[in-house]
């Protein structure tokens, strides 16, 4: 049995430290997204492209992040990559424009890579037995970091409101958005350390002609007996024909991989097309939307990353034993009722703007003078209301009083909103979000699972790309509703494609997997 501190998790936990930074990196842009927006007067797709751009930093960066472990090692490689995170936190915080803090939100994103490294080399230095817990690890680290960057949104936002003298000579009133993005400084910092202090992994020192250090990693990873094991199966994997990337390629779009990769894809832009990362990225903008206000907003976010962990958490541990297909129909199934749950509470809100809140807005903000025509008129479409309160008040006053002029003047039902956005975040963290992942490095033949799944990486990221670019267009000219509405209808549709194609991989041997999934 594997000790607590075996060096297998030791190791495994600096590494997947870098899922941690990813999970937080990718979720803390959401409470700082409309402060950023107000400082540097962003349109909507502005506000899409700060939000989305890490992730078309992905996707160039998983082009090359393959052949460059290849060359460099997997852990320089991520020695590299922790430092990119690093620059990026540190330069986002202290960015003075828009183009700046787009160009290091990119960086950040180039590091997003480590989702196909981290989980590499921890394969690589573990044994078959414990393999599976060991990459389950980084997925854990991801929803942790979600879960993290909520509650620290939440804390610099009350911290924003403290009348401590030292909270207004800091600028945590007005600029708390950079101290927001700047966490994400420590935690990449330690990494960067951390990551000087883990071996190099044996399969690469072997393929680059090391053998006595490769020895020497393997024998502090294991016992004698496995130590020879592993050495000589990844010896007899060399003496295997190896043929060159471009070959490997051809066969991965080849007629044998051809439902493979079909599968592939379905679930790479199934898992983005539902709009996992629009609630991820987006969440407190999302909860504004009902009404509630900038502080039960936040809060409302800190529920969704505890929700995403415990159910990342339910994934793990039924995996093996429910299978993969039931738990990606039951979660599909989860997110269609979510969804409409949602589309049907945005549908039933109204808006007014009586006299009494009228005059109370303008005691405060001489600005909403400017609504006087619009006093006790209804509204029945978010659209539309919005759409006269962006005319009557200009798009800078607009962005600075939205979520105080939807607070008080709408009328819906906002537990609904919650309870659809909770079943969503809990439904996607128990089937697409961890099983993707799973099937992935199953469906491939060894020979080409690198390429293979570069390939369909890239296309789950261009998806979240689209989707997390279009949202903020979506919300404000197509309205919450329909936006959600288009959510479901794309997750019912992935359901049933894969209720009809996906065949069950669970307690099947790689080998039989590859066979079932060329036939």
């Amino acid at each position: 049995m594997m000790t607590r501190l075996s060096p297998t998790l030791r190791y495994t936990l600096i590494v997947s430290l870098g899922g941690f930074i990813f999970g937080f990196d990718a979720s803390v842009i959401s409470g700082a997204i409309s402060a950023i927006a107000i400082d540097f007067s962003l349109s909507p797709w502005q506000q899409g492209l700060v939000v989305s751009s890490p992730t078309l930093g992905a996707l160039i960066a998983m082009f090359f992040a393959g052949p460059l472990s290849d060359r460099l090692g997997r852990r320089t490689t991520l020695i590299i990559i922790a430092f990119m995170y690093l620059i990026s936190a540190l330069c986002s915080a202290f960015a003075a424009s828009y183009s700046v803090l787009l160009a290091a939100r990119f960086i950040g994103g180039m590091a997003f890579c480590s989702l196909l490294i981290a989980p590499v080399y921890i394969a690589e230095i573990s044994t078959a037995a414990h393999r599976g817990k060991m990459v389950s690890v980084n997925q854990l680290n991801i929803v942790l970091g979600f879960a993290l960057s909520y509650f620290s949104n939440y804390y610099f936002l009350q911290l924003s409101q403290h009348q401590a003298p030292w909270v207004s000579e800091w600028g945590l009133d007005s600029k708390s958005w950079r101290y927001m993005l700047g966490m994400e400084a420590i935690p990449a910092l330690a990494w960067f350390v951390l990551l000087f202090f883990i071996p190099r992994s044996p399969r690469w020192l072997l393929l680059r002609n090391k053998p006595a250090e490769a020895e020497q990693v393997a024998e502090r990873l294991f016992d004698a007996e496995q130590a020879k094991f592993q050495l000589d199966q990844i010896r007899s994997s060399f003496e295997q024909k190896v043929t060159c990337w471009r070959q490997k390629l051809k066969y991965v779009f080849g007629r044998p991989m051809r439902f493979a990769l079909m599968i592939g894809l379905l679930l790479a832009i199934a898992q983005q097309v539902t709009g996992i990362n629009v609630v991820f990225f987006y969440a407190p903008t999302i909860f504004e939307q009902s009404g509630v206000g900038t502080d039960a907003a936040f809060m409302q976010a800190v529920w969704i990353g505890v929700v995403n962990v415990v159910f990342t958490l339910v994934a793990m541990a039924t995996i093996d034993k429910w299978g993969r297909r039931p738990l990606l129909l039951v979660g599909l199934t989860g997110v269609v009722v979510s969804m409409a749950i949602c589309a049907y509470g945005f549908s039933q809100a109204s808006y007014r703007l009586d006299a009494q809140q009228y005059q109370q807005l303008v005691k405060t903000e001489p600005k909403v003078v400017a609504l006087a025509p619009l006093v006790d008129k209804r509204f029945d479409s978010d659209v539309a209301f919005k759409s006269v309160l962006k005319s009557s008040l200009g798009d800078d006053a607009y962005a600075q009083l939205e979520s105080r002029l939807l607070k008080v003047a709408i009328e819906m039902n906002a537990p609904l909103v919650l309870i659809g956005i909770t079943g969503f975040v809990a439904a996607f963290a128990m089937s697409l979000g961890p099983v993707m992942w799973v099937i992935f490095s199953e469906i491939f033949p060894n020979q080409v699972r690198g390429i293979a799944i570069s390939v369909v990486g890239v296309v789950n990221s261009s998806t979240s790309f689209l989707v997390q670019l279009i949202f903020p267009w979506e919300l404000n000219y197509l309205g919450a509703a329909v936006t959600f509405a288009i959510y479901g209808v794309l997750a019912l549709l992935s359901g049933l494609l894969i209720w009809r194609y996906l065949p069950e991989t669970r307690a099947c041997t790689l080998e039989q997997v590859s066979q079932k999934y060329q036939n």
